[in-house]
């Protein structure tokens, strides 16, 4: 496979006017498309990006090509405050690739977003719709706002002037935004209200709507769901056994880590340790998920269940296990937290929870990671099936929305796996490798006039 695509990169090459292959991928490490990128997250992902590229020999063209936005757009939203006053934000929407599809991407609402966070993010969408084989290409928004310091009217009233402001660059079959940070349900259903005033009854233009507003039943499950699809597939060819064989490690008690925890439990699987905000619990016999999410919804902190005894959070990663599931925040798993690590496996249910550097550590203790931008790649998935389900004016049963997932987590593995093993790279690489080769095979089908 990696071969034959890998052709598709050479011909797309000699279409751009062609360049020498070899080490012009390293070249690419000072280039402007790279030196865009000021997040930290951003510079990892782009790291790891850059060793694929190195792998599949591409040309500098060729990964200017594959790198650059294809469309960026800078707004400020003028918004009328509740006393009065008159707010300026600015306002961002980054299109990357559309090649293999609609762009996708979420849309999130931070003090700290500018058009690098925006594009860089981007940038990752395209990868990962690639890895999960939808048929999307990337994109990202975001506004520029502290959503706490906003009341719900004002919240909506700068949801409704952002659609104002974007609409002929959305839609159906061009864009499709969905919830990202500090943006939910509730949001998308008044970019869907917005947007169809002026473009007709839509409900196909935003995915994370609620349910009974034409979102999917399934939604609120499937990154977490994704997450034990993922773990389920890499025991099997580890030859580690089952789930329930497994004793688990899960940092963050949000929606990912809670519906993990909470499925790797039905399924048998011993959760030992689990860290939220907070603090932190344990049980070395396995704490009971079912009652632990009863107590913190409840309004009690995770760290008094009486099921289990209190930790410092910060020694949720080094607690020994067999799956240690980094599930909340980026950056967590340095060179000094890697070589402490008494785990088998690290699954990356969080985006970026690991350093190039402490991945690099990983790598030489032989502790398998399995990569982010597949790990958590069920809820761009379970996204596309309410975006189908709109298309069908149609509403599938949660069953068949979790058996379609499965179906999708298990072939999607099957492809990084099968390149793992050929070209005898970690499976992160092989992830970001067979993301490139999709997305330069749909480039050349699709032609360059």
């Amino acid at each position: 496979m990696a071969s034959a695509l890998l052709a598709c990169g050479r011909q797309l090459s000699s279409a751009l006017g062609g360049l020498s292959l070899g080490q012009q991928a390293l070249n690419l490490t000072m280039g402007a498309a790279f030196r865009r990128h000021a997040s930290s997250h951003a510079e990892n992902t782009n790291m790891f990006l850059r060793e694929a590229l190195v792998k599949l020999d591409y040309p500098e063209k060729l990964q200017n090509l594959l790198l650059t936005p294809r469309r960026e757009m800078s707004v400020e939203l003028v918004v009328q405050m509740d006393d009065g006053q008159i707010e300026v934000f600015n306002a961002y929407r980054v299109q990357h690739n559309n090649a293999r599809g609609p762009y996708k991407g979420g849309l999130r609402y931070h003090p700290q977003v500018d058009l690098d966070d925006v594009r860089s993010l981007a940038s990752l969408m395209t990868w990962k719709t690639a890895v999960m084989d939808i048929p999307y290409g990337g994109a990202k928004g975001g506004v520029t706002v502290d959503p706490r310091k906003l009341s719900e009217r004002e919240l909506e009233k700068l949801t409704r002037k952002l659609v104002v402001a974007i609409k002929e660059i959305i839609g159906t079959y061009e864009d499709i935004p969905a919830p990202d940070m500090n943006t939910d349900a509730k949001v998308m259903a008044w970019f869907f209200d917005e947007y169809s005033k002026y473009k007709g009854f839509s409900p196909g233009v935003v995915t994370g709507k609620p349910v009974y507003l034409h979102g999917s039943l399934g939604r609120e499950a499937a990154t977490g769901r994704g997450t034990t699809f993922a773990i389920r597939e890499l025991l099997k060819a580890l030859h580690m056994g089952k789930i329930a064989d497994q004793k688990y490690v899960i940092q963050g008690f949000g929606n990912v880590g809670a519906w993990a925890a909470q499925l790797l439990w039905e399924a048998g699987g011993k959760v030992v340790a689990i860290s939220d905000v907070a603090g932190a619990v344990h049980n070395e016999q396995g704490l009971d998920i079912g009652a632990l999410r009863k107590h913190v919804a409840g309004g009690k902190p995770l760290a008094e269940f009486s099921g289990g005894a209190a930790i410092p959070k910060q020694d949720i990663l080094l607690h020994p296990c067999d799956v240690l599931i980094p599930a909340a925040i980026g950056g967590v798993i340095g060179p000094e937290e890697a070589k402490k690590l008494q785990c088998k496996v690290v699954v990356e249910a969080a985006n970026g929870p690991t350093t190039p550097e402490g991945d690099t550590v990983l790598r030489d203790r032989g502790i398998t990671v399995l990569p982010d931008i597949y790990t958590n790649g069920g809820g761009v998935t379970v996204s596309f099936f309410e975006w189908v389900q709109n298309l069908q004016n149609f509403k599938w049963e949660e069953d068949d929305v979790n058996r379609k997932l499965d179906r999708k987590m298990t072939d999607a593995f099957a492809a990084l796996w099968a390149v793992h093993k050929e070209m005898h790279v970690p499976l992160r690489t092989a992830a970001f490798v067979v993301a490139l080769q999709r997305v330069t095979r749909a480039e050349v089908h699709r032609g360059f006039d």
